[in-house]
Protein backbone atom coordinates (compact mmCIF):
# COMPACT_ATOMS: atom_id res chain seq x y z
CA UNK A 1 0.00 0.00 0.00
CA UNK A 2 2.92 2.10 0.63
CA UNK A 3 4.38 1.50 -2.75
CA UNK A 4 2.00 3.37 -4.51
CA UNK A 5 1.65 6.41 -2.37
CA UNK A 6 5.72 6.79 -2.34
CA UNK A 7 5.69 6.36 -6.49
CA UNK A 8 3.18 8.82 -6.81
CA UNK A 9 4.66 11.41 -4.43
CA UNK A 10 8.39 10.61 -6.64
CA UNK A 11 6.45 10.88 -10.21
CA UNK A 12 4.73 14.45 -8.65
CA UNK A 13 8.08 15.45 -7.41
CA UNK A 14 10.06 14.78 -10.53
CA UNK A 15 7.18 16.89 -12.17
CA UNK A 16 7.60 19.81 -10.22
CA UNK A 17 11.50 19.83 -10.52
CA UNK A 18 10.95 19.72 -14.14
CA UNK A 19 8.64 22.43 -14.19
CA UNK A 20 10.91 24.67 -12.03
CA UNK A 21 14.13 23.78 -14.76
CA UNK A 22 12.03 24.92 -17.91
CA UNK A 23 11.12 27.97 -16.46
CA UNK A 24 14.71 28.79 -15.45
CA UNK A 25 15.89 27.93 -18.35
CA UNK A 26 13.95 30.04 -20.34
CA UNK A 27 15.50 32.91 -22.31
CA UNK A 28 14.10 36.45 -22.17
CA UNK A 29 13.06 37.75 -24.67
CA UNK A 30 13.69 41.55 -25.58
CA UNK A 31 12.13 42.90 -28.56
CA UNK A 32 14.73 45.58 -30.67
CA UNK A 33 13.22 47.81 -33.40
CA UNK A 34 15.37 49.89 -35.13
CA UNK A 35 15.08 52.43 -37.19
CA UNK A 36 11.46 53.95 -35.82
CA UNK A 37 10.83 56.33 -34.51
CA UNK A 38 13.55 57.69 -35.65
CA UNK A 39 15.91 56.15 -38.13
CA UNK A 40 19.19 56.90 -36.20
CA UNK A 41 17.38 54.98 -32.74
CA UNK A 42 17.03 51.76 -31.12
CA UNK A 43 13.63 51.09 -29.50
CA UNK A 44 13.87 48.00 -26.51
CA UNK A 45 10.37 46.54 -25.26
CA UNK A 46 12.90 45.96 -21.76
CA UNK A 47 16.01 48.22 -20.79
CA UNK A 48 16.13 45.72 -17.86
CA UNK A 49 16.51 41.85 -17.83
CA UNK A 50 17.29 39.58 -15.33
CA UNK A 51 21.11 37.78 -15.62
CA UNK A 52 21.27 34.14 -17.94
CA UNK A 53 20.36 33.79 -21.73
CA UNK A 54 18.84 37.02 -23.71
CA UNK A 55 17.19 36.62 -26.69
CA UNK A 56 16.74 39.80 -28.76
CA UNK A 57 13.86 40.05 -31.77
CA UNK A 58 15.89 42.53 -33.89
CA UNK A 59 13.50 44.38 -36.35
CA UNK A 60 14.69 46.42 -39.02
CA UNK A 61 11.62 49.54 -39.66
CA UNK A 62 13.75 52.00 -40.66
CA UNK A 63 14.99 52.98 -44.18
CA UNK A 64 18.42 52.01 -44.46
CA UNK A 65 20.44 48.80 -42.96
CA UNK A 66 21.51 48.76 -39.57
CA UNK A 67 22.73 45.70 -37.23
CA UNK A 68 22.55 45.11 -33.44
CA UNK A 69 25.73 43.96 -31.19
CA UNK A 70 25.89 43.42 -27.81
CA UNK A 71 28.57 41.82 -24.85
CA UNK A 72 30.59 41.26 -28.14
CA UNK A 73 28.22 39.70 -30.77
CA UNK A 74 25.92 41.11 -33.93
CA UNK A 75 23.43 40.27 -35.75
CA UNK A 76 23.69 40.23 -39.50
CA UNK A 77 23.30 43.84 -41.27
CA UNK A 78 19.44 43.70 -41.45
CA UNK A 79 17.95 45.76 -44.53
CA UNK A 80 14.67 47.55 -44.27
CA UNK A 81 11.86 44.88 -43.60
CA UNK A 82 14.29 42.11 -42.38
CA UNK A 83 14.12 40.83 -39.07
CA UNK A 84 16.49 38.27 -37.04
CA UNK A 85 17.58 37.15 -33.14
CA UNK A 86 20.17 37.18 -31.62
CA UNK A 87 21.08 35.21 -28.73
CA UNK A 88 23.58 36.29 -25.53
CA UNK A 89 24.05 34.98 -22.37
CA UNK A 90 24.52 38.06 -20.09
CA UNK A 91 25.76 38.01 -16.40
CA UNK A 92 24.85 41.01 -13.73
CA UNK A 93 26.12 44.87 -15.21
CA UNK A 94 25.19 47.19 -17.39
CA UNK A 95 25.97 46.56 -21.29
CA UNK A 96 26.30 48.90 -24.00
CA UNK A 97 23.98 48.17 -27.23
CA UNK A 98 24.55 50.08 -30.33
CA UNK A 99 24.54 49.85 -34.32
CA UNK A 100 28.25 48.95 -35.99
CA UNK A 101 27.06 50.80 -39.49
CA UNK A 102 29.71 53.57 -39.43
CA UNK A 103 28.52 56.92 -38.53
CA UNK A 104 25.08 55.06 -36.41
CA UNK A 105 26.42 55.05 -32.57
CA UNK A 106 28.06 58.35 -32.86
CA UNK A 107 24.18 59.70 -34.36
CA UNK A 108 22.65 58.18 -31.30
CA UNK A 109 22.37 54.45 -32.33
CA UNK A 110 23.17 53.14 -28.99
CA UNK A 111 21.54 52.52 -25.36
CA UNK A 112 22.52 50.82 -22.24
CA UNK A 113 20.61 47.58 -21.13
CA UNK A 114 20.92 47.00 -17.55
CA UNK A 115 21.29 42.93 -16.15
CA UNK A 116 20.19 42.06 -12.72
Amino acid sequence: MRRPVLLAASVLAVIALGAVAMTAAAATSVSVTAGKPQELRFTLSKKTVSAGSVTFKVKNSGSVAHDFKINGKRTKLLKRGRTTTLTVTLKKGSYTYQCTVPGHAAAGMKGKLTVR
